[in-house]
Order: C-alpha cells, then structure tokens, then sequence
C-alpha cells in the first residue's frame, strides 16, 4: 500500500491512495485569469485523469476555476456547505460537507475524507461564498492532510484525533503569488510549525513557485524560487522528525507508510 502525491502546480495537487483518485483545488490550464502560470503547463493525461472527487478548500480564484473543474468531469466537488451551493450552480456536482462528516470515496468505500478548519478569512470576496476549509484523507495506507490556505490555528494539535490516527502527510501553502503574504497564509517558516504540531512525517509544500501578476515575476529577484529551501531549513528546525518533500512541478513522490 502506497501513497502518491504528484503537484500540478500552486495548490493543485493529485492524491492517489489506496486505489482511489483525489485532485485538490485543480489549475489545469495555462494561466488562471490574470495571473500568469510560470514555464510550461501541467502535466496531461494520466497526471490527474480519472480522478474520483475533487477536493475544494475555498472559492478564491487561484483554487476554485470552473473551466478545470469541468475538465476533470462529473466527480463530486468535496466542500464546505455554502461553496458546493455555489458549484452545483455552475453545473458541477457539488457535495457539501457537515462539520463532522466523513464521506466515502472510490468503489471500495476504503477511503473516506472530511473537511478540517482553515483561517483564511482575508480577501472576501462578494460574488462567491467565502467559506474556507481543509481536508483529512484517511485509508488503510494512512492520513494525508491538506491544508487548503490557512494561517496557524491551536487546533492543529487536534488533527490526528479527528483522523483517529497519526498523520503521515500534510500537503502545506508556504507562498503565494506575490512575495508579500496577506493574513490567512503561511510562510515557509509557519508551515514548518504546523508540521510539529501535526506530528506529520512528511510535508509536501505547495502555493509557490508557480503564479505571478504580470510583469512581477522577476521583482524582487528571485522570490518565486526562494519558499521551496527556506521550508526546508524551516522544518529542520522545528520538525526535525518531519521529512520535506521540496519538488518540481509536475513532479510526483510515493511514500510507503
């Protein structure tokens, strides 16, 4: 048994365990409205094809694009109550989630996921709702933790309890698209906190390196590459039991827990 996790890029992030597909807050084309995607386009195909649900934090428009959420077909949209409103709107099957809920996904019923809190409460937006939330994947090969975008929140220690086991990876934001962080983020240097108060063993960071305003990817010089190794020292650190998995777009890494 198996976990697999290949990232397409920003938050967009594939989650195969135990036989079952998951996709993250999917980006699946060249750029995302204004924001402009940095070197080629994701990977195609078999990277995140046959997926069995979606997995949406929140409703900001570098997570939640309705033209790549068609792309990956009629699968349910796992999220927060008022957002799956907002999505079944659009045509897509949207599942809301109960604070407590865990869902089934797959033939196999193995898998199961629920929704955890995420602080993220800047930037309201007044067209869409703005709930915001992160996920708990539980299988037989383990518990996997995304984050979704979030600032630290005490409740973190708490994850392992929700999930009834200890967490084996957490999928963290440790940038943005700019190199200024506006509350309801995490640096690199949080997203290493996180990783002790979670006990997770490995961090798979995501939300850097990838999006940029136009004409801002060169200013200042080199903010775009910098997260990736500031998250590595930063876990050294602070959770020296905590691996990093720093990867290249398109890249995929397979744990065996």
């Amino acid at each position: 048994m198996t976990i697999a996790l290949t990232w397409l890029g920003h938050a967009s992030v594939v989650l195969d365990i135990d036989g079952v597909r998951l996709v993250a807050d999917p980006l699946l084309r060249r750029h995302n409205g204004v924001l402009r995607r940095r070197g080629g386009v994701h990977p195609e195909g078999d990277a995140w094809s046959r997926a069995d649900a979606v997995l949406l934090s929140h409703l900001h428009h570098d997570h939640a694009e309705v033209a790549s959420l068609r792309m990956l077909g009629e699968v349910p949209v796992l999220t927060a109550v008022d957002n799956a409103a907002w999505v079944t709107r659009k045509g897509l099957a949207g599942r809301g989630l109960a604070e407590d809920e865990w869902v089934g996904v797959g033939g196999s019923g193995d898998v199961t996921v629920r929704l955890v809190p995420a602080v993220h409460e800047s930037r309201p937006m007044p067209h869409r709702p703005n709930a915001a939330n992160g996920h708990l994947v539980r299988g037989p090969s383990g518990v996997v933790w995304l984050a979704g975008d979030t600032d630290l929140y005490p409740e973190m220690e708490r994850l392992s309890e929700l999930a009834g086991a200890p967490v084996d990876v957490a999928v963290l934001p440790i940038g943005g698209w700019g190199p200024r962080l506006s509350p309801g983020h995490m640096g690199p240097s949080q997203a290493a906190t996180a990783c002790r108060l979670t006990g997770a063993r490995w961090a798979l960071p995501v939300h850097w390196r990838t999006l940029h305003v136009p004409a801002g990817r060169m200013f200042p010089r080199g903010w775009m590459d910098a997260a990736g190794p500031r998250f590595e020292e930063a876990v050294a650190r602070e959770a020296p039991s905590c691996r990093a998995l720093v990867v290249d777009v398109g890249a995929s890494v397979v744990l065996d827990p």
